[in-house]
């Protein structure tokens, strides 16, 4: 199967420099693509003169946006993604196809504590690996890896709901193991990036938080819904124990949380039949197709 490799670039011309030839070395048949996201540098040109097949945006459209739209412009039956900068060494993407060969439809390169910018970027991305875990039922090493090996017809099933900034590897990867399709994790060392980080740990982080819940409830709504419910119902409980022991009487604020309580549940319950009539209307364009 032909392997395409997308690279989404802004203001990569250095990071290019030192990955192009690595990656036509570890893999001369496979097709490159640099998404120029609306580089000022020379992105663009360093990358045609090291032979891969540019595609360029008139303006910064985010990281995601790029990833899409090389996700779409690639013929290859394998989309191999990896980050411009320099961190991730083109070496190890055999490891990745390896484990699609194995029969896996997304194998992700997991970095260690070692591979992380910071140690607060460290401590957010082990609550964030933690948290999609509890959320998917599946455990996830590396949520936030932009180094990874898919399956092009079941990448692009999901392209409408990778966002354009940051958050593609979180969406991805949940919507993966959401859809039963299995993911692999391949241990890998990266190396300090060239040039400067675009991510803003505290909108992004924000923003990373706010994908997994939006996962959540798009593929297992109940698994937000209900331990919401349970905190409504046993705040209302606990303070009608209060209020009874110290005033012998049942008040308006344990009404409104026992209320809340159901309400929640029943928004849960018909969120997951909707989450049910979607996926198999999904299924069954997938069949006609």
């Amino acid at each position: 199967m032909r392997v395409s490799v997308v690279l989404p670039a802004k203001n990569e011309a250095e990071g290019l420099r030192k990955t192009l030839p690595r990656l036509r070395e570890c893999q001369p048949d496979a097709e490159v693509i640099v998404v120029d996201d609306g580089s000022t540098d020379d992105t663009a040109a360093i990358a045609a003169a090291h032979g891969a097949r540019v595609v360029s945006a008139p303006y910064s459209m985010g990281n995601g946006a790029a990833i899409k739209r090389g996700a779409r412009a690639a013929t290859g039956d394998i989309l191999v993604f990896m980050d411009a900068d320099g961190q991730h060494d083109p070496g190890h993407i055999d490891a990745l196809l390896e484990r699609l060969r194995a029969g896996y439809d997304m194998a992700v390169g997991a970095r260690n504590a070692s591979g992380q910018a910071s140690r607060g970027r460290s401590f957010a991305n082990g609550f964030y690996n933690r948290l999609a875990s509890w959320m998917t039922g599946h455990r996830i090493a590396d949520l936030t890896s932009g180094f990874r090996a898919v399956r092009a017809s079941k990448f692009r099933e999901f392209l409408h709901l990778l966002p354009n900034g940051f958050s593609y590897p979180t969406t991805s990867t949940m919507a993966f193991f959401r859809s039963a399709y299995p993911v692999a994790y391949v241990p890998i060392p990266v190396a300090q990036r060239i040039g400067n980080s675009h991510i803003r740990p505290m909108r992004d982080g924000i923003r990373f938080l706010l994908i997994i819940f939006k996962i959540a409830t798009l593929y297992s709504p109940l698994k937000l819904f209900l331990p919401t419910t349970l905190v409504f119902f046993a705040t209302g409980l606990g303070y009608y124990a209060y209020t009874f022991l110290t005033m012998g009487r049942f008040t308006n604020m344990s009404t409104l949380l026992f209320s809340a309580s159901v309400i929640i549940f029943l928004i849960g319950l018909v969120s997951e039949q909707i989450t049910g009539l979607t996926y198999l209307s999904v299924r069954a364009e997938r069949e006609k197709s």
